[in-house]
C-alpha cells in the first residue's frame, strides 16, 4: 500500500491519511497557490512505524527515498550538489496540535552544502547560521540532546560553532553528526513519528479527547528563507480576528527571520501592518491569497508564510482557533456574506463554547499569572469570584461570596441562590450541588477532595495554603479549577446575536429540546434561552424553598389518618398554585411533571433545631420524631422506599399530585390557556406498579372530571431508569403514553457507580487507563446505551409512536445527544442554562446523521 504522497496526489478530504498540514498543502497546490514543493509521509506510516518497534521499514525507506528523488526534480535542485536542495521535515496530525510535536528546518547540510550555498549568496552569516541551526535542531529533536548545551559554546565564529555543536553530538550520542543527506531524512523522519509520543503531545491528547491512534503525517518541503536578506520574512496570521471575530487580517510578521523565530519566541514580531509600508505589493498579494484561502476553506484561515527575497509563499493553512465570541460571529458573519450556509454555519460552532458565552469567563492574561490551589470536576459552567463562606446561612445578598461546603442540602438553597458560586468537596456531576447550580445558572465545582475544611476555625487547607472564611478565590465552572485571589471577569450574556443563531439551529433540528425546571424561575430563565415545554418538574424540588421544606418534611414524618391527611392538604395547596404559575408562563407548551421521588434522607431535619420545630408542627414530643427519623432512614437510600415505592405505599399521595395537576390545568384553560400536562410515574421496575398506580391516578383525575363537569387533556407515563425496566419495556408501555428515560439513575444501576461517589476514584482509572471519561456527563456507549436501545425497541414494538424523551443529565451533553438523535428520540431536556448549547448540538446531530 502507498504510503508517500506527492502534493498533487491528495486533497483536504484525506486529512486521516495526509494529516492536517499535509492535506492543506495538497489541496493549495490544487488552486495553484504559492507553496514550496513536498512530498508527504502518510499517518498509515507512523501507525505502521510504532506496530515495527519503532523501526522504519526498508519498503518505506525506499518509498521514501524514491518520492525525494522526485522532489529534486520538481525543484530542479538536488541534494548535497552545486544548486543544493534543503528542506523542513514537519509533523502534520489530523486533528490540529499546534507546538506539540516537532520540526526540523534546513535539513541538508554539511560543510560541502555550506561552501556551495556561499558561493551562491556570497553571505557567510546568512548560510553558517542556517546551517548551525540544522545542526543545533537536529541534535535536540532527533537526539534528545537539551538544547542548554548549545547555550554557552565557547567559539564566536559561526563556522567554529558548527565545529563545536557536532563535538557535542558526537560526545552525547557516541557517534559523528551524519553528513549524508538519506541518513539526516531518515532519522529525522523516525524522530517526527517519536514526537507523536512526546510527553507534551500525550497530554495535549488527553485534555482535548483527541484518539491516541491517529498517528501523524510528516511533511517534508523545500526551504523557502525568510532570513535570506532584508526583503525577506516570516509570519503567522488568521484571516479574521480570532479573539473578537471582526473581519480583518489580524497577524504578525518578522524581517529577515526563519517562521520558528516566531513560535520559539526567539524575536518579538510586528505587527502583520508593517507589511502595508515596508513591502505594500506582497501585502496585497498576501491579503488576496488569505482570502481566497478563506472562500475555499469557507472558514477563517490560520495562513503561515515566508517572503524569500520579495518572492511569497503559503507555508500552511488551517482552520484557525478562536475563541467562544470570535467562533459565533464568525460563523454568522460567512453566512452573511455568502460564503456558507446556516447549515455550515451550525456546524462549526463548538455546543460546550455556549456556556462561556452565557456564563463568562476569566481575563486570559490574569489567568496566567494566577495561583492554582486544587482541581475538581466542572459540575457547572461558568466563573465565580468571591470571598469564601462555609456556612449558607451566613451568605448575604450584597456580598459576593463562593460557599464551599462539604455537600450540599436543600437547607443550603437560599445560601446557594445568593453565592456566585458553590464548591463543593464531595458529589460527582448530578450531586444535589451540581443539579441545582446548573438550574440556577451557576458557577459549580465538585469533587475537591484536596480541600480540607475547619469548621471550627472557619479555615479551609489546600496543599501549604491555609484560607480563612472572607478571603477571596476565583473558581472556574468550565474547568474545574480554582485560584487564589480575585481574577477579573468578562462579562457576557444571551446576546441577540447568540439569541439569533439559536434560532437558526432551532429551525434545523428535528428533536425538541425542553428543560429541567421545578419553579417559575427555571421556567422563565429555560423559555428565553429557547426550551420548548418542560421535560422535567421535580415535584419534590419544589419544596426546596425553605418556607416550602416544611410541607414536605411534614408528609414524610405523619403517621398514617388525620396527620397525613393535614398533611397531603397543604401539600395538594402549594402544588396547585406552583402549577398554575408554571403553566401561565408555558402558554401551551407540554409540562412532563415527576411525581414524588424523594429521597427521603435529604428532606429530613439534621439539626437539634429543626427536630424541634417539626415536633412542634406535629404536636409530637422530640423523642417520637428521633424515632421517626429513624423508622424512615435507607440503609441505601438510591435503591430505597423511593419513587412509585412511595405511590403503592401511599397511592394518596399520587392521586393528590395528580388532582393538584389536572386541576392547576382546568383553571388555565377556562382562561384560555392552553395546558398539555404529561404526569410521569417514576423509578418503575415492573408493569404492575405502572397499573396499579395509573388506575389510582385515573380514578382520582376522573373524579374531579365530574365534579367540574369537564376535562382536560394529558398523557401519563413513566420514567424508565431501572435496568429491568428496560427490558420489560415491552409490558411496560401497555400502561404508559410516554417515556422519559432517567439516564443518571441508569448509569448508576447499570454501572454500579454512585455518581457522588465515583468522583473520588475514577481519576486513579483514568491515569492507569482503565477508564476513559465521566460517566456522569456523557452517556456510556458500552452499557448505557445499550440498555436505552433495548428500552426503546422494546417500548415501541408495543406501541408504535410511543412518545420517547430523555431527562437525565446527559439530555444537555452533545455527545449524549448525538445518540438519542440516532434513536429518534422525540426530544431531550436538559437543566435551563444548557438549553441554547442542547439546541445546537441537536441541530449538529441531525445534520451529521443526515449527511
Amino acid at each position: 500500500m502507498k504510503q508517500v504522497y506527492e502534493f498533487k496526489d491528495g486533497g483536504k478530504e484525506m486529512v486521516a491519511l495526509l494529516g492536517g498540514k499535509g492535506a492543506n498543502l495538497a489541496e493549495m497546490a490544487k488552486i495553484d497557490l504559492p507553496i514550496p514543493k513536498g512530498i508527504i509521509i502518510s499517518t498509515t506510516a507512523c501507525n505502521d512505524y510504532f506496530k515495527n518497534d519503532k523501526k522504519l521499514s526498508s519498503v518505506l525507506e525506499e518509498e521514501i527515498l524514491t518520492n525525494i528523488r522526485v522532489l529534486e526534480y520538481e525543484t530542479g535542485k538536488k541534494f548535497q550538489s552545486t544548486k543544493p536542495l534543503l528542506v523542513s521535515v514537519r509533523s502534520g496530525a489530523p486533528v490540529s496540535m499546534p507546538g506539540m510535536m516537532d520540526t526540523i528546518l534546513n535539513l541538508g547540510f554539511n560543510d560541502y552544502v555550506a561552501e556551495k550555498m556561499l558561493e551562491i549568496t556570497k553571505d557567510e552569516k546568512f548560510v553558517y547560521t542556517s546551517y548551525l541551526r540544522f545542526v543545533q535542531m537536529f541534535s535536540e529533536i532527533a537526539k534528545g540532546i537539551n538544547r542548554k548545551k548549545f547555550m554557552h559554546l565557547k567559539a564566536t565564529d559561526y563556522k567554529a560553532q558548527i565545529i563545536e555543536s557536532k563535538n557535542i553530538y558526537r560526545e552525547e550520542c557516541g557517534e559523528m553528526f551524519p553528513e549524508n543527506y538519506k541518513a539526516q531524512i531518515l532519522i529525522a523522519v523516525k524522530s517526527i513519528f517519536d514526537s507523536w509520543n512526546n510527553d507534551r503531545a500525550i497530554l495535549y491528547r488527553k485534555l482535548h479527547n483527541i484518539d491516541n491512534n491517529m498517528g501523524t503525517a510528516v511533511v517534508i518541503q523545500e526551504m523557502v528563507f525568510g532570513n535570506f536578506n532584508d526583503k525577506s520574512g516570516t509570519g503567522v496570521l488568521f484571516t479574521r480576528n480570532p479573539s473578537t471575530g471582526e473581519n480583518k487580517i489580524f497577524g504578525e510578521v518578522l524581517l529577515n527571520a526563519q517562521g520558528e523565530d516566531i513560535v520559539a519566541g526567539i524575536r518579538t514580531p510586528d505587527n502583520i501592518e508593517l507589511l502595508k509600508t515596508s513591502m505594500p505589493n506582497i501585502y496585497n498579494e498576501l491579503a488576496d491569497t488569505v482570502k481566497k484561502l478563506e472562500k475555499h476553506n469557507r472558514d477563517m484561515q490560520d495562513v503561515e508564510f515566508t517572503i524569500e527575497d520579495s518572492k511569497l509563499y503559503i507555508l500552511q493553512t488551517r482552520n484557525g482557533k478562536r475563541t467562544a465570541e470570535a467562533s459565533l460571529k464568525i460563523a454568522m458573519d460567512l453566512v452573511k456574506e455568502g460564503i456558507i450556509t446556516k447549515e455550515e454555519a451550525i456546524l462549526k460552532v463548538e455546543p460546550a463554547s455556549l456556556n462561556k458565552l452565557l456564563n463568562g469567563d476569566f481575563e486570559e492574561k490574569y489567568l496566567k499569572e494566577a495561583t492554582l490551589l486544587t482541581k475538581g470536576l466542572a459540575a457547572s459552567s461558568g466563573v465565580a469570584v468571591g470571598r469564601i463562606m462555609f456556612d449558607a446561612k451566613r451568605v448575604k445578598i450584597r456580598e459576593k461570596t463562593i460557599l464551599v461546603r462539604e455537600e450540599t442540602s436543600p437547607e443550603d438553597l437560599q445560601g446557594m441562590a445568593l453565592a456566585q458560586g458553590i464548591v463543593t468537596l464531595k458529589g460527582g456531576a448530578t450531586s444535589h450541588g451540581a443539579v441545582v447550580a446548573r438550574g440556577m445558572g451557576k458557577c459549580c465545582v465538585t469533587g475537591c477532595s484536596e480541600i480540607k475544611i475547619d469548621e471550627i476555625n472557619k479555615t479551609m487547607t489546600v496543599g501549604k495554603h491555609t484560607l480563612k472564611e472572607g478571603d477571596f478565590i476565583s473558581v472556574s465552572g468550565h474547568t474545574g479549577e480554582i485560584y487564589l485571589g480575585k481574577i477579573p471577569l468578562k462579562e457576557n450574556s444571551f446576546s441577540d446575536e447568540l439569541k439569533e443563531f439559536v434560532s437558526w439551529a432551532s429551525e434545523i433540528k428535528r428533536m425538541g429540546v425542553r428543560m429541567n425546571a421545578d419553579t417559575p424561575e427555571d421556567v422563565k430563565q429555560g423559555k428565553a434561552f429557547g426550551a420548548k415545554g418542560i421535560g422535567l418538574c421535580r415535584t419534590e424540588h419544589m419544596f426546596f424553598k425553605k418556607d416550602k421544606i416544611w410541607t414536605i418534611r411534614e408528609f414524610i414524618l405523619s403517621d398514617r389518618g388525620e396527620e397525613k391527611e393535614k398533611a397531603l392538604k397543604k401539600l395538594h395547596n402549594l402544588q396547585k398554585e406552583d402549577f398554575l404559575n408554571i403553566f401561565k408562563i408555558l402558554n401551551g407548551d407540554e409540562a412532563n411533571i415527576r411525581l414524588l421521588d424523594p429521597p427521603v434522607h435529604e428532606f429530613l431535619p439534621k439539626t437539634l433545631e429543626d427536630k424541634k420545630k417539626m415536633a412542634e408542627i406535629l404536636s409530637i414530643s422530640l423523642e417520637d420524631i428521633e424515632k421517626r427519623i429513624y423508622r424512615l432512614k435507607d440503609e441505601n437510600p438510591m435503591l430505597g422506599h423511593r419513587g412509585c415505592r412511595l405511590g403503592v405505599s401511599y397511592p394518596e399521595l399520587y392521586r393528590i399530585q395528580a388532582r393538584a395537576i389536572v386541576e392547576a390545568a382546568y383553571e388555565c384553560e377556562k382562561k384560555g390557556i392552553k395546558v398539555h400536562p404529561e404526569i410521569m410515574i417514576p423509578f418503575i421496575m415492573e408493569s404492575k406498579e405502572l397499573a396499579y398506580l395509573r388506575k389510582e391516578i385515573e380514578e382520582e383525575i376522573e373524579s374531579f372530571f365530574k365534579e367540574v363537569g369537564a376535562t382536560v387533556e394529558y398523557k401519563l407515563g413513566t420514567m424508565i431508569e431501572i435496568p429491568r425496566a428496560c427490558l420489560l419495556a415491552n409490558e411496560i408501555a401497555e400502561y404508559a403514553d410516554f417515556f422519559s428515560f432517567g439516564t443518571n439513575d441508569l448509569t448508576q444501576m447499570s454501572m454500579g457507580l454512585s455518581r457522588d461517589d465515583s468522583v473520588k476514584f475514577l481519576d486513579d482509572y483514568r491515569e492507569k487507563g482503565i477508564w476513559e471519561g465521566e460517566p456522569f456527563y456523557s452517556i456510556d456507549t458500552k452499557s448505557v446505551t445499550k440498555l436505552v436501545e433495548i428500552g426503546v425497541k422494546n417500548g415501541k414494538t408495543t406501541k408504535p409512536n410511543l412518545q420517547i424523551g430523555v431527562c437525565g443529565e446527559h439530555g444537555g451533553d452533545p455527545k449524549s445527544i448525538e445518540f438519542f438523535e440516532g434513536q429518534k428520540f422525540d426530544y431531550v431536556s436538559c437543566s435551563p442554562f444548557r438549553v441554547p448549547t442542547a439546541i445546537l448540538a441537536a441541530a449538529q446531530s441531525y445534520l451529521k446523521l443526515k449527511r
